[in-house]
């Protein structure tokens, strides 16, 4: 863990370093690139001072005897050129089916969080119509309303995600992505981590009108000798030219553990104002 945190806070370094030279363009080369709608990134590859926007999501996901039902508010924002940050605030409530065990004890629901990250866009290569980026998301868990009700400490525990994501555009229409790092989960008063790995591809087709895109995503989960995979279909469909909807399914592989899934993510950026 400490040889990739060393190589994490290295390649931070020297994005820094390459980064500098955007300080003499007032706008900086930027490539535009088709973003994944569940795992999506903290901001645009090769973002630009000032811009903002806004995330607002529901699922539901159905899961042994029960559905959950999940939401999330982001906002993300991009304080100097290519670098983007981000909060998010996700929950999840659970709503039991009509054949669920009665023996089997509900799952709780629950505020999942906080989640803070950041990420660097460290290449950026028109030549070759390729970004590259790095980062990392900082959760702290909270524990469910009903444990907070009776006294529980608010915090449950952390986890720590760094990242790097590859994109390319082939031509004007294809837009291809990888995502992929590890990721810890801290818990109060136990010892040991959990680990887990993620490896995550997208490829997206950009229809006539800017903006509105079919694809599809493959997220991946490794955890020892497990392995989890969920194919994601999606469209984004464009209302205005800065109000989006995206609606995607979720189809894991196994179904004998895991239900099919839905996903509508609601994505707004403010206007820029004038100077």
């Amino acid at each position: 863990m400490k040889h990739i945190i060393h190589i994490f806070l290295a390649l931070t370094i020297c994005s820094a370093a390459f980064g500098q030279s955007d300080s003499l363009s007032k706008r900086p080369v930027k490539i535009h690139h088709a973003e994944p709608l569940y795992i999506d990134l903290i901001r645009d590859l090769g973002a630009r001072k000032g811009e903002k926007e806004l995330n607002a999501g529901w699922g539901m996901e159905e899961l042994k005897g029960y559905v959950a039902n999940t939401g999330f508010f982001e906002y993300e924002f991009s304080p100097v050129n290519r670098l983007g940050l981000e909060v998010e605030v996700p929950f999840t409530f659970y709503k039991p089916e009509f054949d669920h065990d009665e023996d089997e004890e509900a799952p709780r629901n629950r505020m999942e969080g906080i989640k803070l990250a950041s990420q660097y866009t460290f290449l950026v290569s028109p030549k070759y119509n390729m970004s590259m980026a790095i980062g990392n998301i900082h959760e702290f868990r909270t524990h469910s309303f009903y444990s907070l009700s009776h006294g529980s400490a608010p915090l449950k525990g952390h986890s720590m995600s760094p990242f790097f994501v590859a994109a390319k555009r082939w031509g004007r229409r294809v837009h291809s992505m990888v995502y992929t790092g590890p990721e810890w989960e801290f818990n109060a008063g136990e010892k040991r981590s959990e680990r887990y790995y993620q490896l995550n591809a997208s490829m997206h087709y950009e229809l006539t009108n800017g903006g509105n895109l079919i694809g599809v995503e493959v997220n991946q989960e490794y955890s020892g000798w497990r392995s989890e995979t969920v194919v994601r279909p999606q469209v984004k469909l464009m209302i205005t030219s800065n109000l989006a909807l995206g609606l995607v399914t979720g189809i894991p592989v196994n179904l004998k553990d895991n239900g099919i899934s839905f996903l509508a993510r609601v994505i707004f950026e403010p206007p820029k104002k004038r100077k």
